[in-house]
């Protein structure tokens, strides 16, 4: 996982796309180390058509190749779709009145798309899931051949410390916590890029500031959404923006800006206060549960601790002002 390497690195972005999500897949088609070759979409920020909307508009204000776009899942495996539009704004995207996109989505669904693209790759696949994880829950039940072809999967989502959608649980993954618990289970090298990293990658008011006053569309587009702001927080007339979801492509593109631990990771799928919680397990040794025999054969993840936030900062601000 490596832009050091000759080739750019083959990526897929599953994605509901809200403020985050649009300027990840601003960075992802901009910087010269990933190669993007599909998004597929999902509820989560918003509905799945809002989504796809969404999608298509940041690609083509972009001014990025024709990268197929799919309709995914419009609901979690088991529970309702729970938008986040109190944060995203009512379209899900700030609300920027930005103008109804010309590109369109593909034919086919987005378990169907990610297979097809993730078998035909001549390389194997980095698979960057930023939303709730029910397409790729659905594609390791429906195609498990795919993981012979997938290098690495390096998702947004989970929470060491303190969630985001409730005290413990941040919100991809309480969105459908049992298409998380899946994930853990694809039998591939798996990332966490968790609310203790993304919250702490943000962009200083100048720079957004800067962006804004661009003249290149895409270059704007990432002004605009990092400036984009909760209406409850809004007023500041040159705010800082936070990365969020982008911080996990930057993590892709240049791995040495997080710190890892391989740690054992489980989703609590039990009703109340603790559904979709990631339970981290940072123990140095065992404990009174494994030795009487209680313990249960978990994931082994490797959690995001650590970011460097001045060099994703400077590798993203490098990257989208890269016409």
């Amino acid at each position: 996982m490596t832009t050091n390497a000759q080739q750019p690195i083959p990526v897929i972005i599953d994605c509901d796309t809200g403020v985050d999500d649009a300027l990840a897949l601003l960075f992802a088609v901009r910087h010269p180390g990933i190669d993007l070759r599909a998004v597929t979409c999902v509820a989560g920020n918003t509905d799945v058509d809002g989504v796809v909307r969404n999608t298509l508009t940041v690609l083509e204000q972009a001014g990025a190749p024709d990268i197929p776009v799919a309709r995914g899942a419009e609901r979690p495996l088991i529970e309702p779709a729970r938008s986040a539009r109190h944060v995203h704004g009512v379209d899900g995207m700030g609300d920027l009145g930005l103008p109804v996109p010309a590109r369109t989505r593909v034919d086919v669904d987005a378990v169907t798309l990610l297979r097809r693209e993730i078998l035909a790759s001549p390389r194997p696949v980095t698979l960057i899931p930023l939303a709730p994880l029910t397409n790729i829950a659905l594609l390791l039940r429906t195609h498990p051949e795919v993981v012979r072809n997938i290098e690495r999967i390096v998702f947004m989502g989970g929470a060491v410390a303190t969630g985001n959608a409730t005290p413990v649980a941040e919100f991809n993954v309480w969105h459908d916590p049992e298409a998380a618990a899946v994930l853990l289970t694809a039998g591939v090298p798996i990332t966490m890029y968790g609310l203790d990293v993304f919250q702490r990658v943000v962009v200083p008011g100048t720079d957004v500031r800067r962006l804004r006053d661009s003249a290149e569309p895409g270059t704007r587009l990432a002004g605009e959404l990092l400036a984009h702001r909760d209406p409850a927080t809004s007023g500041d007339p040159t705010p800082s923006g936070g990365l969020g979801d982008a911080g996990a492509v930057c993590a892709v593109a240049d791995p040495a800006g997080i710190g890892t631990r391989l740690l054992p990771v489980e989703v609590s799928l039990a009703p109340g206060p603790t559904r979709g919680q990631t339970i981290v397990d940072l123990r140095p040794r065992p404990g009174e549960s494994e030795i009487h025999g209680g313990g249960r054969e978990q994931a082994l993840v490797d959690v995001a601790l650590e970011v460097d936030v001045e060099r994703f900062v400077k590798l993203y601000l490098a990257t989208v002002e890269r016409a």
